[in-house]
């Protein structure tokens, strides 16, 4: 960490101080207060992270000045949003502090540790043994690759996740050469001019099977039903 960054974490961390004894809001706060305004914050920066990819499309194909003007708009936004993130993450240090819970050289210390256990390709290659990364995991305990996948995850991402989870991998081409699973999209459940409506158990396996066809095609669902959505409402808001 360079010098001024050092600095600048050392300013948050001082003025963190500075609030939970002075401001009358900061210094009541616990974890429990602070935690719907964090998952705020995680969609805010969601947002502002899609709205400059796709932004950043756009420029690929345009010369327009106003796109860069916007970019420039929406870069200081994404700054913005991963500061109040980078907020959050400590005040949640601070408080656990003020509990003595942990201090927030653990929490950083514990992500370090971690982060070297999950790569023994670069820090313990004597005793590496070609575990992929779901298999390192299991080495802390869990008992299967799902254990952590959160159940308040919203059930698209969570699809995708747990279908990465269980070592599904992507068709290596997109004529689906060499994969294990058919190429073609899944059989709908629709049967046009049958009048019979598919029940919800069957339309939710057939999302779920779309959420993995796109996937092993190297297609996010979430990002691509955000951009869908997104343009469905500039289509919509004229």
């Amino acid at each position: 960490m360079d010098e001024k960054t050092l600095e600048s974490f050392k300013r948050l961390s001082n003025i963190l101080d500075t609030l939970r004894k002075e401001c009358p809001w900061d210094k009541v706060q616990t974890m429990k207060s602070l935690r719907y305004l964090t998952i705020e914050e995680v969609h805010e920066l969601s947002e502002a992270i899609i709205q400059i990819e796709n932004l950043k499309l756009k420029i690929e194909n345009s010369a327009d000045a106003e796109d860069n003007s916007q970019f420039s708009i929406l870069n200081s936004q994404l700054k913005k949003e991963l500061g109040d993130l980078a907020m959050h993450i400590l005040f949640y240090c601070k408080i656990a502090e003020d509990e003595g819970l942990f201090t927030t050289a653990d929490v950083y210390n514990t992500i370090c540790d971690k982060l070297i256990a999950r790569h023994p390709f670069i820090y313990d290659k004597e005793n590496y043994h070609g575990e992929n990364w779901e298999q390192l995991k299991m080495r802390e305990g869990r008992k299967n690759v799902l254990e952590g996948v959160p159940d308040g995850l919203p059930s698209l991402i969570k699809a995708i996740r747990m279908q990465e989870k269980v070592g599904l991998t992507p068709s290596p081409s997109p004529d689906g050469e060499g994969s294990e699973y058919p190429d073609q999209l899944p059989t709908s459940p629709f049967k046009e001019g049958s009048g019979v409506r598919p029940t919800e158990e069957e339309f939710g396996q057939y999302l779920f099977d779309l959420v993995d066809w796109g996937r092993r095609h190297g297609i996010n669902a979430d990002d691509a039903l955000c951009l869908a959505n997104r343009r469905f409402k500039e289509q919509h808001s004229c």
